[in-house]
C-alpha cells in the first residue's frame, strides 16, 4: 500500500476578497487545507463554509499589528504545527499623485503592504515546515515608479526587494517566491478612474498562479503580454523610460 500523501497545510492571508479568496477556493479544491486570514471576519467565515475539503480555519488578523502577527503565527504553531505554504496577498491602495498625497491613507498603505509584509516574513520563519514556501504578492507597480501610483508602488516595489532579500538568505531551506499581477477587478482597481489594459479577473489570477506556485521559478507574473510589455518598459534607458511614461500623465 502506497504511503498516503501528506496534506499540505497552506496560510493566506488577505483571504476576505480578490485574489486571496479565489486562489483559497482553488487550493483548497487541490486537497489543501487552508487557514484563512485578513480583517472581515464575516467575509472569512462565509468563504470558509465555501471551500472544498475539511481541516479549514479562520483566524482574523490585520497584519499592520506586528503583535498580532507573532500571536498568530506562534497559535498556528502550538495549535496545528509547521506550515507548508504562507502567501501575503493583503492590501491598501488609494490613487494619489505626488503633492497632494492624503498621510492618513499613506500611512495606511504602507503600514499593510510593506510594514504587513514585514511582519508576516518575521513571524513565520520559524514555524515553516522544511522545504516549505513563502510567496508574497507585490505588483508589476513595483517595477520602476510610475506617475500617479504613489504610495502604492513604492511599498510594491518594497515586497520585491523582501523577497529578493529573502530568497537569497533562506532559499535554499524554503522556497520563495514574488507575484506580481498586472490589473486584476478587485475592490482595490474599482478606485481608479482610469483604462486599464488586459485587465483579468481574480479567478484568472488564481489559475495562474497555481499553474506556477509549486515551479522552480522565483517569480510568478500575469497576464504574460501586459507584464512582458511593463518588464520591457522598465530596462529602457532613464531618458526613454521618463518619455514613456509621460504619456500616462
Amino acid at each position: 500500500m502506497k504511503p498516503r500523501k501528506k496534506t499540505k497545510r497552506t496560510w493566506i492571508i488577505g483571504a476576505s476578497s480578490g485574489i486571496g479568496e479565489a486562489l483559497a477556493e482553488r487550493l483548497a479544491a487541490r486537497g489543501e487545507e487552508i487557514i484563512l486570514s485578513a480583517r472581515n471576519a464575516e467575509a472569512l467565515d462565509a468563504l470558509c463554509k465555501r471551500l472544498n475539503g475539511r481541516g479549514h480555519r479562520v483566524l482574523p488578523l490585520d497584519v499592520s499589528d506586528g503583535a498580532a502577527v507573532m500571536r498568530s503565527a506562534a497559535w498556528l504553531r502550538d495549535t496545528v504545527g509547521p506550515l507548508d505554504r504562507v502567501l501575503f496577498f493583503a492590501g491598501a491602495y488609494t490613487p494619489m499623485k505626488l503633492g497632494q498625497i492624503d498621510l492618513g491613507d499613506m500611512s495606511r498603505i504602507v503600514d499593510t503592504n510593506l510594514k504587513g509584509a514585514f511582519h508576516v516574513v518575521e513571524a513565520v520563519l520559524p514555524i515553516m515546515a522544511e522545504k516549505g514556501q513563502i510567496a508574497l504578492c507585490a505588483s508589476v507597480a513595483g517595477y520602476r515608479g510610475l506617475p500617479n501610483g504613489q504610495p502604492y508602488a513604492a511599498t510594491k516595489a518594497g515586497v520585491i526587494s523582501l523577497a529578493t532579500s529573502l530568497r537569497a538568505e533562506h532559499g535554499d531551506r524554503l522556497d520563495i517566491k514574488v507575484i506580481n499581477p498586472g490589473f486584476v477587478k478587485t475592490r482595490l482597481t474599482d478606485k481608479n478612474g482610469f483604462e486599464m489594459p488586459m485587465m483579468i479577473t481574480p479567478e484568472k489570477a488564481a489559475r495562474a498562479i497555481a499553474g506556477e506556485i509549486d515551479s522552480q521559478r522565483f517569480e510568478i507574473h500575469f497576464p504574460k503580454g501586459f507584464t512582458r510589455l511593463v518588464k520591457f518598459l522598465s530596462l529602457l534607458p532613464d531618458g526613454l523610460y521618463f518619455k514613456a511614461v509621460k504619456k500616462m500623465v
